[in-house]
C-alpha cells in the first residue's frame, strides 16, 4: 500500500484531497498546520521519516494575494517559498515523490495565446513570486520525482472564493460590477484534487503540468454564469475601475496539453460550476 502525506489538509483543496483518498490504495497521513509547521525543518524531516511516505501532496499554501503585497508579505514568502522547500528537501531524503500546486500569476499576463508550461514566466505580484520560488525549489531539489501543478481561480465546497462571494453578495445587491478584462479558467477544487490522485497513480514523468478546467472566461462571464439564477444584474468594469495592491494578468489562460497528454479527460469550467452548486444546495 501507497504511503502518502498531504499538507494543508483543512484548506480548500487539502480537504478535497482527504475526501477523495481510496483507503484500499493508499495510507494517507494528513496534516492540518496545528499538526505540521512546513516551516519548521526540523518537525517536517521527523514526520516525514517517521512515515517513510512515497508521495507528499503539498496543498499547504498562503493565499492571501492582497496581503501578500505588504502586511502578509513575510509570511507568503515562508510558506510559499520556504515551506515549499522545506517539504522538497524532505521528501529528498526518503526518496519520495512530491506534487506542488502552484498558479497562473507565475505569468505576466500579455501573452494573447494560452500560456504553455514551457513558457516565460514573469510574475506581477508577490504571491506569485513566491510560488514560483517554490517551483524551483521543488524542480532543484527533486528533479523528475518533483511534479509541479499550476492551476487558476480556484474555488471549492470548503473554502472562501469568488463563488460564494457572488452568492453572497446577491443576496443583498441588485447590481454588481464585476471586471471582464481579466481573463482565464477557472478551477473546481475537487477536479483539482482527482487530478492529482490521477497522477499519484499513475507513472508520468515529473515536471510542469498545468490544470484548470476547460473553456476560457472572464472574472464578469464566470459571475453572469454563477448567478443566472438570481436577480442580480451583472454590469462590466475594467481593471482600473477595480484597483487592487495586487496586479492581476489581464490573460492568464493555461494551456492545458500537459494534462491531456497523459490521457486525463476535462470537464469543463461550466460543468464543474453546475456540480458544485448541486453540492451546495443539496
Amino acid at each position: 500500500m501507497k504511503k502518502v502525506i498531504i499538507t494543508g489538509a483543512n484548506g480548500q483543496l487539502g480537504k478535497d484531497l482527504v475526501e477523495l483518498i481510496d483507503t484500499s490504495v493508499f495510507e494517507v497521513s494528513a496534516f492540518i498546520k496545528s499538526e505540521l509547521d512546513i516551516t519548521n525543518e526540523r518537525a517536517v524531516q521527523t514526520i516525514v521519516n517517521s512515515i517513510q511516505p512515497d508521495w507528499i501532496l503539498h496543498a499547504a499554501a498562503y493565499t492571501n494575494v492582497e496581503a501578500a503585497e505588504d502586511e502578509g508579505k513575510e509570511q507568503n514568502w515562508l510558506v510559499n517559498a520556504t515551506g515549499t522547500e522545506v517539504i522538497a528537501k524532505a521528501a529528498k531524503t526518503v526518496n519520495a515523490k512530491m506534487i506542488y500546486v502552484s498558479t497562473d500569476y507565475v505569468f505576466d499576463g500579455t501573452k494573447e495565446t494560452p500560456y504553455e508550461t514551457t513558457d516565460a514566466v514573469n510574475p506581477l505580484n508577490e504571491y506569485g513570486k513566491a510560488k514560483l520560488a517554490g517551483e524551483k525549489a521543488v524542480q532543484e531539489v527533486l528533479g523528475e520525482d518533483g511534479f509541479v501543478i499550476r492551476t487558476s481561480w480556484v474555488f471549492g465546497i470548503h473554502g472562501h472564493n469568488f463563488v460564494y462571494t457572488m452568492l453572497k453578495l446577491s443576496e443583498t445587491r441588485n447590481e454588481l460590477k464585476v471586471v471582464s478584462d481579466q481573463l482565464g479558467r477557472p478551477t473546481f477544487s475537487e477536479d483539482l484534487a482527482h487530478f492529482m490522485w490521477f497522477i499519484v497513480n499513475q507513472n508520468v514523468r515529473g515536471g510542469i503540468y498545468h490544470f484548470s478546467n476547460d473553456d476560457v472566461c472572464s472574472w464578469n462571464t464566470f459571475a453572469r454564469e454563477i448567478l443566472k439564477e438570481k436577480q442580480t444584474v451583472i454590469h462590466e468594469c475594467t481593471s482600473d475601475e477595480f484597483p487592487q495592491k495586487a496586479l492581476r494578468p489581464k490573460h492568464s489562460i493555461l494551456d492545458l496539453t500537459s494534462a491531456k497528454k497523459i490521457d486525463y479527460d476535462i470537464p469543463t469550467w461550466s460543468n464543474a460550476l453546475e456540480r458544485f452548486k448541486n453540492q451546495i444546495s443539496g
